[in-house]
């Protein structure tokens, strides 16, 4: 029995040694010719834009690169895509490209990948060029971490100069956008150059895989850290002609938290130096020809809205009771409704589909938590959601008026929701119009009955008296 569980143990180790050896192997056979990244600052939403030229020099095709990412970055990507580049200047055009978390067996220190695949394997001697768009939330840091209405948010940025690759990268450069041209200090990793509000680091020539060279950048951020902490979208669907969208909301300022007090008089009378890192208007981007639209709260109506409707799109500015600092909350409610048949339609076999918009309307927010609810008219059956990314789905029963049985309510959850999740999804069932006869023949039938009771009353004689 000993020997047998040896046996076994040796098997495993020689599995795992076989597929780290592959992993190197192919790592090996890859090398970046060139590659270069863009650091976007500008927002608290961090967009990073990368272009890799990969070359292979193995003599077998590879049909996937990997992506490296240190564990400190990985819990705050929201989005990674990669499309491969075809063409030259005037003619290039960009084909997507799938994108999945992968296991790396003996990754260093942590490190973390996504695998890029590949439409065609890479064969020996070719090139190709990735270009690469991941986004970070939570990545910039408050210091100091509270601040008084008259000064200037202030913030760190921890990243590296070089990419961190498992790759070899011969040649590349960083550039990094900062939002003003305030940079109170930044780490030099020579050549480092900067220009405005621009740092360059690099060119780096020959640098071997996985080469890492920490940075921390401190500069001015005064844009709005808006962040809902967690939103709840209901999409009831009536097939008597109406979408009704309720979206409830836990907003938060997330930079640095407000000291001291607040003056409402040095907020009004000078704005461009009191309170330059707060926001008081928030745009949120809804679907054309919106009806019925309302936004309150706890306390009631807010009536410091406006609406700007046109053929393409709706935009809502709405403005709360009270500008928010860091560390405020507000909480609200926005609702409105939309014509069934911009969103609803019937499937080539007969299942009714609603073609509408995942994500949160708000401009330029992250949502740490979103739940969409779909709501379907009572009656619907087999429900199936179509998301273009991985969310958490199940099914539940809402009750409205007049229901009997119920409606079938198709749920998605998903975390660190950023702008570009804001993408279609549909959501099918199977529905029988006769169930669309239950409701007015339930009210119908409640008036038959009243009057029926009514005429009966009136014709019996209920009097105490002598025949």
């Amino acid at each position: 029995m000993e020997a047998l569980l040896r046996f076994r143990l040796a098997l495993v180790f020689s599995v795992l040694a076989l597929l780290s050896l592959l992993a190197r192997s192919s790592s090996q056979d890859l090398q970046i010719a060139n590659a270069e990244r863009r650091i976007d600052l500008a927002s608290h939403i961090i967009k990073v834009y990368l272009t890799l030229k990969v070359e292979n020099n193995g003599a077998s095709p590879d049909s996937e690169i990997l992506l490296a990412f240190p564990p400190t970055q990985v819990d705050h990507l929201a989005v990674v895509k990669a499309a491969a580049s075809v063409g030259k200047r005037k003619k290039k055009t960009y084909q997507s490209l799938d994108v999945k978390p992968s296991e790396q067996p003996g990754s260093p220190n942590g490190t973390k990948y996504f695998s890029v695949s590949l439409l065609n394997p890479l064969g020996k001697g070719e090139i190709i060029t990735l270009e690469v768009l991941y986004i970070l939330t939570h990545s910039l840091k408050p210091f100091p971490e509270e601040i008084s209405q008259s000064e200037s948010q202030l913030v760190y940025y921890h990243d590296s100069a070089t990419i961190l690759s498992p790759y070899a990268i011969k040649q590349q450069t960083t550039y990094i956008k900062t939002p003003s041209t305030k940079v109170e200090s930044y780490t030099k990793v020579d050549p480092t150059n900067r220009v405005g509000k621009e740092l360059k680091y690099g060119p780096y020539d020959d640098q071997p895989p996985y080469s890492y060279s920490p940075i921390i950048i401190h500069c001015e951020n005064n844009n709005p850290f808006s962040v809902v902490e967690e939103l709840v979208r209901e999409v009831e669907i009536s097939h008597w002609g109406s979408i009704q969208i309720t979206e409830h909301y836990k907003l938060v300022h997330a930079g640095a938290r407000h000291k001291g007090i607040f003056s409402r008089v040095d907020y009004q009378s000078r704005p461009s130096i009191s309170g330059v890192s707060s926001f008081k208007h928030i745009l949120a981007r809804l679907p054309p020809r919106v009806h019925s639209v309302y936004y309150r709260d706890e306390i009631g109506n807010i009536s410091s809205s406006h609406l700007r409707i046109d053929s393409r799109k709706s935009e809502l500015e709405i403005e709360p009771r009270y500008p928010l600092f860091g560390g405020w909350k507000a909480t609200f409610v926005i609702g409105y409704g939309v014509p069934l048949e911009d969103f609803l339609f019937e499937s080539s076999d007969g299942r009714r589909y609603l073609n509408i918009t995942f994500g949160c309307p708000l401009v330029e927010t992250v949502v740490d938590k979103l739940t969409v609810k779909v709501v379907l008219p009572e009656g619907s059956k087999k429900p199936s959601a179509v998301v273009p990314f991985p969310v958490d789905q199940h099914l539940e029963t809402s009750y409205s008026y007049l229901d009997v049985v119920g409606r079938t309510t198709v749920v998605l959850e998903k975390t660190n929701v950023v702008p570009e999740h804001s993408v279609p999804f549909q959501v099918y069932y199977n529905f029988n119009p006769i169930f669309m006869l239950a409701e007015p023949f339930m009210l119908a039938s409640a008036f038959f009955f009243f009057f029926v009771a009514c005429v009966a009353y009136l014709h019996i004689d209920l009097s105490i008296r002598k025949a």
